[in-house]
């Protein structure tokens, strides 16, 4: 028997990781959803705002290991739009950066489904200033790239060949599997100096972080390996971290070729 109720989906962006920073909107949400579909990236302790009585359903897709194609989770969306009445999609970070929550959007109004976006803090801006690098500062940089590092195509984006020409910070989601590609465009482009950093499962316990240089990151990332998910940020902001400053400091002084400042 349907329920005679209208079918509603909200998009909740379930933010960076760390579950305290999803939006108190977005729990709102959680908290009156009789059906949640949830990714692979969200944390599990943000299933604790869902009633018990709400089902629960995982459409985490993650590399090598995709349980359900794009198009199954729009039509397992609608379906349970329809069969529950209020449903919730929780997606990592902010749904409409790299979240593909557009295309879900409008697959779902297509339906005659009323929607919400509840927005959420992306990992592009999250996770830098998680470990003190901010994305931007007068003197240093006077704006910020956020570009997938894996196009749909499986390439790498052109835009990276953009963003390593000019003087902005440079923030490469999805990047990890091209790192070797992107560390060539950026020396092509008398880059091999710049400060980088990795930041591996920023906000959460299991963050893993590490820095170098454009010359020097692929060997950091095979000393300590990191993988995906992580966040790649290049740029002179870098060093403006408290927390990783020491280590261009040392590098000042081991090699004046490098200019901290």
């Amino acid at each position: 028997m349907k329920l005679n109720i209208k079918p509603k989906v909200t998009l909740v962006g379930a933010g960076p990781g760390d579950p305290d920073l999803i939006t108190v909107k977005g729990v709102k949400a959680l908290k009156n959803a009789k059906v949640v579909l949830y990714d692979a990236l969200i944390n599990r302790e943000l299933l604790e705002y869902v009633p018990k009585k709400a089902k629960r359903i995982f459409v985490g897709k993650r590399k090598g290991m995709h349980s359900f194609t794009q198009d199954e989770i729009n039509e397992l969306i609608v379906k349970n739009a329809f069969e529950f009445g209020n449903a919730v999609r929780l997606k990592g970070g902010d749904p409409f950066i790299f979240g593909r929550g557009a295309e879900e959007i409008d697959y779902i109004e297509s339906f005659g489904i009323e929607t919400e976006i509840v927005s959420g803090i992306s990992s592009s801006m999250a996770v830098p200033a998680s470990v003190g690098i901010p994305l931007t500062k007068r003197g240093v940089s006077e704006s910020f790239w956020v570009i997938t590092g894996t196009t749909t195509e499986r390439k790498l984006s052109n835009d990276v060949y953009l963003a390593a020409q000019s003087t902005a910070t440079v923030v490469i989601l999805m990047g990890m599997s091209k790192l070797s590609e992107i560390v060539s465009v950026f020396k092509k482009y008398n880059k091999s100096n710049v400060p980088t950093a990795i930041i591996q499962n920023g906000t959460t316990a299991n963050e893993k972080i590490g820095v170098g240089t454009i010359d020097s990151i692929l060997e950091v990332v095979e000393q300590q390996k990191l993988g995906s998910p992580a966040i790649i940020v290049i740029g002179e902001v870098v060093t403006e971290s408290a927390k990783l400053r020491s280590f261009y400091e040392q590098i000042a002084v081991n090699n004046s070729s490098y200019n901290l400042y």
